[in-house]
């Protein structure tokens, strides 16, 4: 984030687009239908070994296109698992906020924060508000704060914003190294009040962000709680859909940039970065910092991170249970239950990627020429899918068990 001062059989998948835009407007309550889906299961299946591009022969696996900077640190045993590219400089976007945080905080103990201070920092660290982040930047000496905090933590590969952009925060440079030690000092030698109170507002991350961005990618859908994060993104990304009142009907702003790169950091390309801790005692400190291909869409950089982000090895760390399926369509609604109706939850990021813990039959929906009564729960929204939106050629997902639960 980035701102100046986010059942019945039918016909096959196969058929053509010609009855879509019909089907749009008779479900317009509950999906916009953007294209058809990939034929085939291979649609959802992970990408085979000649797509991919990485340091190791299994980990970390970096898609083809993507720019990647990866480090993960377990403090249990004090040495790096991975590290790709370590210290590669990527533009901070919102991961910067943890600086900003850390000066305001460096004299002064929490419980001596005022409450609109106190409201800030909140707003800033779980959801990512930008309007926070603007406040401390104009107000303690914007790039001065970057300065303070390479000296006090002894950063090797950050810097302050470029010269002509001195009021964009979020093109602070910063380096997947220097971000694990940065969570070092917040969890081991930061005042233990300053810790917790930044670590419990990581744990408090939500899902949707001051902007309407869906946060909880890379290391919040990768692995089971608990876990911390601090995510970043930047770029000309549709506007975020998370949230029951959110549509793409409209596009982030993004600020002018006359040049592609400055002081070699990268400030065109679409950024999305995970950082944060994993496992009990914030064992393992995971760092993925990553710039996309021109006219990437948020859903496909959100998938891309996240095969990388469960990819690595992270002590610590649990996977969720489930399959992972591709999704077609935008505006693809998320509801409480297997049904249209005033239910919705949220709506997924065009074509991301989303588990799948069990499927059940609900009311039959139709977007021409598909029918389908079987919907996908998504344990990590905590809600449902219809499955024509599941990019898979059946109605019910072979490979999925029944939900055997009330949920």
């Amino acid at each position: 984030m980035l701102r100046t001062s986010r059942h019945s059989p039918t016909p096959s998948r196969r058929a053509p687009l010609r009855t879509l835009a019909a089907a749009a407007a008779l479900l317009s309550l509950a999906f916009t239908c953007a294209a058809l889906p990939h034929s085939g299961a291979a649609a959802a299946a992970p990408r085979a070994a000649d797509d991919m591009q990485s340091a190791a022969p299994r980990s970390p696996q970096v898609p083809v296109g993507v720019t990647a900077g990866v480090a993960v640190f377990d403090r249990q045993t004090g040495a790096f698992t991975e590290q790709f590219n370590a210290t590669a400089t990527f533009r901070s976007a919102s991961v910067v906020k943890l600086l900003l945080a850390l000066d305001f905080l460096w004299n002064l103990s929490p419980g001596s924060i005022p409450d609109a201070d106190r409201a800030r920092l909140d707003a800033m660290l779980s959801s990512s508000q930008d309007d926070a982040a603007n406040h401390y930047w104009s107000t303690y000496g914007g790039p001065a704060i970057v300065d303070r905090m390479i000296t006090r933590l002894g950063l090797a590969d950050t810097a302050p914003p470029p010269a002509g952009y001195e009021g964009y925060w979020g093109y602070t440079a910063i380096s997947a190294r220097d971000t694990v030690k940065i969570y070092r000092h917040i969890l081991e030698t930061a005042p233990a009040d300053v810790r917790d109170f930044i670590m419990q507002r990581l744990r408090q991350s939500t899902r949707c962000a001051s902007d309407s961005f869906d946060q909880h990618f890379g290391i919040a859908a990768a692995f089971n709680r608990p876990w911390a994060v601090k995510q970043g993104w930047s770029g000309n990304y549709a506007k975020g859909t998370c949230g029951p009142g959110s549509s793409t009907s409209a596009r982030t702003q993004v600020d002018s940039v006359p040049a592609r790169e400055a002081a070699g950091v990268d400030l065109s390309r679409p950024a999305l970065h995970t950082t944060g801790t994993v496992g009990a005692g914030d064992r393992s400190i995971v760092a993925v910092l990553t710039l996309h291909p021109d006219g990437t869409s948020y859903g496909k950089a959100y998938t891309d991170l996240g095969r990388l982000t469960r990819s690595l090895n992270v002590p610590g760390g649990t996977a969720p249970t489930g399959k992972w399926y591709g999704t077609w369509g935008s505006d693809v609604a998320v509801r409480k239950d297997p049904a249209l109706g005033d239910n919705l939850l949220t709506r997924l990021p065009a074509g991301v990627e989303v588990l799948v813990g069990c499927q059940k039959k609900g009311q039959v929906v139709s977007v021409p020429p598909y029918t389908n009564d079987w919907w996908a729960y998504l344990p990590q929204y905590g809600g449902y899918v219809t499955n024509i939106y599941i990019s898979h050629p059946d109605n019910q997902l072979p490979d999925v068990p029944l939900c055997t639960e009330q949920r």
